[in-house]
């Protein structure tokens, strides 16, 4: 997201839920569960594992790095063999892949506690008896918020619940497998829909509030015994004796005014002992025969608020008996039944698609959704057999499982199916047939039914991130994601627009090379000169006035417009795809250039006679969305990624594919070198480009605003991938629409390289050695949905070939918030980011949990230290972002992204907290000892012999800065490095705007050498990624030390605390001085209990004002998370 500060609000609310994928390592990658004991008070029975690992059974899982090809581009890419699964069929079980599915219900209680009967009875309970049926395996994808994982399937059959009980479902009469004939024949298709249109308000709050138990919850609670402790799930809080109960359903809540629990009292469905439970064994079903019915009776009980940190494996198999939603539809269809037959008949066959429900599931914690099953249209009975294994990384009493009817306008509640968290937590999986009950507690409709599985497992027992990245040669990289992990290329990393030589302090590499500080501008300027065939460009914004060489006389006069026609006159097929802001038109000649400034119709018409093709594309939702979402996605909403896609020459006669991406976009105001001037340069490099958005009015004499970026470019396999996202992009741009179709059609402006021999193909791209010292293992990512790209299956079963989420209606590729979760994670030492935005986990705000902010980033970060503080160990997390936003700080929506960034940080310095002190650390060592918010400024003095400024000194923002000669570097990175061996580049801030996938479409890649990694040296790596940051820390703090070397340790931490805190001296004095570092220390106060203040006498930015801490002022959310 650029300044979309200057948007008005928009009138109508949007608030869709956000969850994260993720994806199962490679086999044996995770350990047999063994052991994360919850909590056990005395007097409760202790339940034991199952015999086996939930994996255990497992063949190994297909990692699909699928040959790709874009229709209609059909080019080979490379990759592991795959093997490519059929869609679902409920009459040929050879259709699929036989995977055992060891199923092991909720285990029994040690013989000592003298429990009831579960009516989950073991599998292996009868060494006798047969096994049960089990379910076949295919992989599969979910929802936008989930991830792909495996899917249970085989021909399914209705429910035969027992009679006996008052609300079970009807018996169904029949044929099953014309039953699930019709499900197969009307799953919603994906296909130019929208994002998720998901009504929050349509049913009452599911979630206990929290707030007040979390104060006096400890981290540790979850660990109290070691990891070989036999797993044991939580005891129900009240410590009766009595029989294990399971409650579905929403809960109303009445605190209880105990540490950690809530007491509800209504009706939910339970299981206990056999007075209550009926032995159930269907004839027939979908679900094995150990599967048994939870049926409804009143109680009362307390939950617990426990901290799940790790993954969720979830399978959703299938509803009976939903209640019709569609209730005029319905009513229409009895009309007609009123009339003559053979005019019924006619009219039945139309009207009978649209009189029921379109049912989906979205799975929930602690308010945020992070999963999410396709929709199945016309269906009371859906089958899905949809697998997640999402991470999750939440304080939660109870997972829900919220039934919903999919409508033209949004969604209705159906009902909920509730499972507490405390009889996950041991690790066993939990596995039935739920009641699903209304907002009232009572069932939605006689014999209404989930059928689900859930098992989760803790952190500690995920061995993939044992080793940070890279450890073996079978390291496959971030699991389920579209594009693979390529191996044997070349990647070459950038630090602002441009770097003078001598610039920044030599650096001496570990295998004693010179680390060499890219040019990022110049190198773009060359190889677009030197393409032969083809020039593809994405962009927030691209101007065809920008200079990309500025110190150089011969080539500072040529622009960007005036190079790609020069190219395009010489036969290279140039394609610009620019984001159309909706707020620039040219119409009839009356021209505006739009809130963002883009200049995208500027660019359009400077090249509207050339052979340069430039699509306008905007950010639009799906054909059947409302009126209001197709509003507030084509408004608030853009297309984020920037990239640059040449040929190059591979020696032979022989052309390849190389690719640039990151944050910087080829547009006015982003050019500037790491002294990041403010006034020295507005008679040179900057005279026709000042670029200064925090001033309204005259700007004369007033300070340029310095550019901080990161880019990269990828040589190499992986820039096919970038190749295949513009390709994907634009065939779906380039899709006539309206009036548009009766124009020329932009389809075959593509070249298909796979015609054309003289440019190598993904297979034949050169490759380096993994023992190459200099060689990179590169891995594309995206926040893209099928909106915005052509390619994506229109059936959302076909979605696991392509490591696809569901959305309503649509799906997405979420795989930048995949990877940035798994590179934390697997982070040992520290992690060092700089981004525009930092705003996340709003679940685990203090306030206004409900937000929507839900990406899982902050959240990771915090609990990663808090782990580390646990274990005693040292690591630290340094994130470099703005002073504020850019714009006007005082303006609604900048104060509220700095008032959720202040939530941001509270939660996170608070999480710190709680860990020291549970280890007894709280007086040693204080939260900044381990996490530290950085922002950069400037100030210049005058230089010797110039004249000062003769302008009046105004009470303004404009004359403040004349007068004290200082301004933020503005810091538009969006980057993260990790133990100095990976790192992650692109355009994604680290926002809800960015991560969730339907909001702004970005682009991303992670990369690591192989030769310079902690699992192959045993020691500290200092290869590219090392050099790369201490070249980023030499232009922030303005030389290096020794210390810098070690981040993790508390000498380096403090050192560059104190740095940060006397350049905020300097910056912040009513003295003029020269500044020679530009890391400032976030100017906010934390105490060592974590409390984030504003700094006494500082509440406000120098200059410019606007509270620093941010203020609520009520404006659209989704424009400012």
């Amino acid at each position: 997201m650029e300044n979309h500060n200057n948007y008005p609000a928009p009138s109508y609310p949007y608030n869709p839920a956000y969850g994260y994928p993720s994806g199962p390592p490679p086999p044996n990658q995770y350990p047999q569960p063994s052991a994360y004991p919850p909590p056990n008070p005395g007097g409760q029975p202790v339940y034991h594992p199952p015999p086996a690992g939930p994996y255990a059974a497992f063949p190994p899982y297909p990692y699909y790095q699928t040959p790709y090809a874009s229709p209609p581009l059909n080019y080979h890419y490379s990759s592991a063999p795959t093997s490519p699964l059929p869609p679902p069929s409920a009459h040929h079980a050879s259709d699929y892949i036989s995977h055992p599915y060891p199923y092991h219900g909720y285990p029994a209680a040690s013989p000592s506690s003298s429990p009831p009967p579960h009516p989950h009875p073991l599998s292996s309970s009868s060494s006798s008896s047969p096994p049960p049926p089990q379910p076949n395996f295919e992989a599969y994808g979910s929802f936008r918020y989930g991830s792909f994982h495996y899917l249970h399937h085989q021909e399914s059959g209705r429910l035969q619940p027992p009679d006996a009980h008052p609300i079970t479902p009807p018996r169904d009469s029949g044929d099953h497998s014309s039953h699930h004939h019709h499900h197969q024949g009307n799953v919603s298709p994906i296909c130019d829909s929208a994002h998720s249109e998901e009504s929050f308000s349509s049913h009452p709050p599911l979630y206990p509030p929290i707030d007040d138990h979390l104060a006096n919850m400890h981290l540790s609670e979850i660990q109290t015994r070691p990891p070989s402790a036999p797993a044991s799930p939580p005891a129900p809080a009240a410590a009766t004796g009595g029989p294990h109960k399971f409650y579905s359903g929403p809960l109303p809540v009445t605190t209880t005014g105990t540490g950690g629990k809530h007491a509800h009292h209504h009706r939910f469905s339970w299981w206990e002992g056999p007075s209550s439970m009926m032995e159930y064994h269907p004839p027939s079903s979908s679900i094995d025969n150990s599967m048994q019915l939870v049926p409804v009776s009143p109680s009362k009980t307390s939950l617990k608020v426990l901290l799940l940190h790790g993954n969720l494996d979830i399978c959703i198999y299938e509803a009976k008996n939903l209640p019709n939603m569609d209730m005029f539809h319905r009513t229409i269809g009895d009309m007609f039944d009123r009339l003559p037959g053979n005019l019924t008949s006619k009219i039945e066959g139309q009207l009978k698609s649209k009189i029921t429900s379109d049912p989906y599931v979205s799975v929930t914690v602690a308010g945020a959704t992070f999963a999410r099953t396709y929709v199945i249209s016309n269906d009371e009975n859906p089958v899905w057999m949809q697998n997640f294994t999402v991470p999750v990384a939440h304080y939660a009493a109870e997972v829900n499982f919220v039934v919903k009817d999919n409508d033209i306008v949004g969604s209705q509640y159906i009902g909920t199916v509730s499972i507490p968290v405390e009889h996950i937590y041991g690790g066993e999986q939990i596995k039935g047939i739920f009641p699903i009950l209304s907002a009232s507690g009572k069932p939605s409709k006689a014999g209404a039914v989930l059928s689900l599985s859930m098992k989760y497992t803790p952190i500690q027992q995920l061995s993939i991130y044992y080793n940070g990245v890279g450890a073996g040669p079978n390291y496959i990289g971030v699991p389920q994601t579209y594009f693979p992990l390529r191996r044997g290329g070349r990647v070459t990393l950038y630090q602002d627009a441009h770097v003078p030589d001598g610039c920044l302090p030599n650096l001496t590499l570990g295998n004693g090379m010179q680390y060499v500080h890219g040019q990022c501008w110049r190198d773009i300027f060359d190889a677009i000169r030197r393409a032969r065939r083809l020039i593809y460009i994405t962009g927030w914004s691209i101007w065809h006035k920008v200079r990309l060489i500025r110190d150089d006389n011969s080539l500072s006069d040529y622009t960007l417009g005036e190079l790609l026609r020069s190219k395009s006159q010489e036969g290279v097929r140039v394609l610009l795809l620019v984001w159309d802001d909706p707020t620039s038109r040219s119409i009839l000649g009356y021209k505006t250039d739009g809130v963002m400034q883009t200049h995208d119709e500027e660019t359009r018409r400077f090249f509207k006679h050339s052979s340069v093709q430039v699509l306008l594309c905007p950010r639009v939702a799906g054909k059947r969305h409302s009126w209001m979402m197709q509003r507030e996605v084509g408004v608030i909403y853009t297309h984020h990624q920037k990239t640059v896609i040449v040929d190059a020459d591979a020696g032979d006669n022989r052309r390849r594919i190389i690719a640039f991406l990151g944050g910087l976009d080829l547009c006015d105001g982003r050019y500037d070198t790491p002294r990041h001037a403010l006034f020295r340069t507005l008679q040179t490099s900057h005279s026709d480009d000042y670029h200064n958005p925090t001033y309204t009015g005259s700007t004369t004499g007033c300070p340029r605003e310095p550019w901080h970026d990161l880019h990269c470019k990828i040589d190499g396999p992986a820039a096919y991938d970038v190749l295949s996202n513009f390709e994907e992009r634009w065939l779906k741009a380039s899709k006539p629409r309206g009036i548009k179709k009766l124009k020329i059609s932009y389809d075959d402006a593509l070249l298909r390289i796979e015609r054309m021999p003289e440019i190598l193909g993904l297979t034949d791209a050169p490759c380096i050695s993994d023992n190459d010292p200099e060689g990179w293992h590169v891995q594309v990512f995206r926040s893209i949905d099928s909106n915005s790209v052509k390619g994506f299956p229109k059936d959302p079963r076909d979605a696991m070939h392509r490591n696809l989420v569901c959305g309503k209606n649509l799906l997405i590729d979420m795989s930048i918030h995949t990877a940035y979760v798994k590179a934390i994670r697997s982070a040992q030492h520290f992690i060092y980011i700089e981004n525009q935005y930092f705003i996340g986990s709003s679940y685990n705000w203090s306030q206004y949990k409900d937000v929507g902010a839900n990406n899982l980033i902050p959240m990771e970060i915090a609990l990663k230290i808090a782990e580390k503080i646990r274990a005693h160990e040292r690591f630290a997390a340094y994130i470099v972002i703005p002073m504020w936003p850019e714009g006007n700080p005082t303006g609604a929506a900048t104060q509220r992204i700095l008032f959720w960034q202040h939530k941001t940080m509270q939660m996170m310095y608070e999480t710190i907290y709680k860990a020291l002190v549970e280890v007894g650390l709280e007086d040693a060592y204080t939260p900044q000892d381990y996490l530290n918010f950085y922002c950069l400024g400037n100030r210049e003095a005058l230089d010797a012999g110039e004249a000062p400024d003769n302008q009046p000194i105004t009470n303004n923002p404009q004359g403040l800065s004349r007068k004290s000669r200082r301004f933020m570097i503005y810091v538009h990175s969006k980057g993260m490095i990790v133990d100095d061996e990976y790192v992650i580049l692109g355009s994604a801030n680290i926002n809800q705007r960015s991560m969730e996938g339907t909001r702004d479409t970005e682009i991303a890649m992670g990369a690591y050498q192989p030769q310079h990694t902690w699992s192959k040296r045993l020691s500290s790596p200092q290869g590219q990624i090392y050099g790369y940051r201490m070249s980023l820390w030499a232009e922030h703090v303005g030389f290096l030390e020794e210390c810098f070397t070690r981040p993790e340790s508390l000498e380096c931490v403090r050192r560059v605390r104190s740095l940060g805190e006397a350049n905020w001296e300097q910056f912040s004095s009513p003295q003029v001085s020269e500044m020679r570092g530009h890391l400032i220390k976030y100017p906010v106060d934390v105490d060592r209990q974590g409390k984030v203040k504003p700094i006494h006498g500082f509440e406000t930015f120098p200059d410019v004002g606007g509270n620093i801490v941010g203020s609520f002022i009520a404006i659209q959310e989704n424009l400012t998370i």
